[in-house]
């Protein structure tokens, strides 16, 4: 397919609600796995079903509006998400660093925050590249 392929609203709509519903269940069992290892949720706010939910949601639609924009401006598309895909998550990471000096925060609530950021990306590129093919 090409990157002038057209793409129905619904089906992007629809892709976007299901990379956010799956990535949020993959976030809990991190959110899980984290507080059983000790990370307290009062702490890092993020290990909270109203925070990841939330935050998740939010990253996946500036992801696909962004995913969107790159699909029609760059050159090739495909290589440029390929390299700036890795690159913006482990960019994201640095938005995790400061909880990690909040009273009662741990070094594991920190890392599944870091964690979840790689979730929302394992779900949501699959997805893009369905709704929105490169």
């Amino acid at each position: 397919m090409t990157t002038q392929t057209r793409t129905s609203t619904g089906k992007v709509v629809l892709g976007v609600v299901a990379a956010i519903a799956v990535a949020s269940i993959g976030n809990a069992v991190v959110s899980s796995a984290a507080q059983a290892l000790g990370a307290d949720p009062n702490a890092v706010e993020g290990l909270k079903p109203q925070g990841y939910v939330v935050l998740t949601a939010v990253g996946v639609i500036i992801a696909a509006f962004a995913w969107s924009s790159i699909r029609k401006r760059a050159k090739d598309p495909a290589r440029t998400l390929a390299k700036l895909v890795p690159i913006v998550v482990v960019i994201s990471f640095l938005a995790d660093v400061p909880v990690f000096f909040l009273p009662g925060a741990s070094l594991i609530g920190v890392l599944a925050l870091m964690l979840m950021h790689v979730v929302v990306a394992l779900v949501s590129v699959p997805i893009f590249h369905r709704v929105l093919p490169v």
